[in-house]
């Protein structure tokens, strides 16, 4: 029998979107602490979800926790080194979770020695808005360990779909050659983004075109998704990461933001 998901106590590990984004959806259910690793992001973090959730600087407020879903940068690096700290110091019967998008979500179990107890939980941003969850586990991974998140994904309103654990799943796979081939295309003809994005959101019915969607996801993080699934990455795109052009969030991209 898995446990009641209302009963779950979830610690969230980060402070970015993805981070802050599921910390407020989770605490409209349940208790949520999130962790940061510096002051700064603890601050930053406070900012999106203090009226909601406590966020704390110290690892060891998340002991009490009955899951906890690691939502830190898109690199295999900094996330072994996490769930190494987690191993650490996290009680055996704890369940753990990456929000991996890319990569192997046995690896990263693996680092934290709990791959029974472990998934792959890939959320999209903004959290509160997209249903899809894409759930991926090892192959060690317990019957009760995948009910219980397919029930906390439940619990969040969330639309689960089981997936291997290949590098991408399945979305980002799909996906990111499409946005780096319109790049491509754009280059090739010299069509404006707006024009690009304009035909695939009236002609295919895609809510925001591939170019405002890379500006969305941040040039940077694409670039990194894109090459842990071997998908060449257009020439001006890294250009214009080097130019300091990330997206929305650096206020420039392929489109300029206020």
């Amino acid at each position: 029998m898995s446990q009641p998901t209302a009963t779950e106590r979830i610690g969230i590990v980060g402070a970015g979107a993805i981070a802050t984004g599921l910390a407020r959806l989770a605490a409209e259910r349940g208790d949520v602490v999130l962790w940061a690793r510096s002051d700064a992001s603890a601050k930053r973090a406070s900012t999106v979800i203090e009226d909601v959730a406590a966020v704390v600087t110290e690892l060891e407020a998340l002991r009490d926790s009955t899951v906890v879903v690691e939502a830190v940068t898109e690199d295999i690096a900094v996330k072994k080194e996490v769930h190494a700290l987690l191993a650490d110091l996290l009680p055996e019967p704890v369940l753990v979770a990456t929000t991996t998008s890319s990569l192997s979500v046995a690896e990263i179990a693996e680092a934290g020695g709990r791959p029974d107890r472990f998934a792959g939980l890939h959320v999209f941003n903004p959290v509160e808005k997209m249903d899809l969850v894409e759930l991926a586990f090892p192959d060690e991974a317990t019957e009760d360990t995948r009910s219980r998140f397919r029930d906390l994904c439940e619990h969040l309103d969330k639309t689960v779909v089981e997936v291997p654990d290949v590098p991408g799943f399945v979305v980002n796979r799909l996906l990111f050659p499409y946005l780096f081939d319109a790049v491509e295309l754009g280059e090739r003809t010299g069509l404006e983004p707006k024009a690009l994005d304009t035909c695939m959101k009236l002609g295919a019915g895609h809510p925001m075109g591939p170019l405002r969607l890379l500006d969305f996801v941040g040039l940077d993080v694409a670039v990194a998704i894109a090459e842990s699934i071997d998908v060449e990455v257009p020439e001006r795109v890294r250009e214009m990461i080097a130019a300091g052009r990330l997206g929305r969030k650096s206020g420039a991209g392929f489109y300029v933001y206020e």
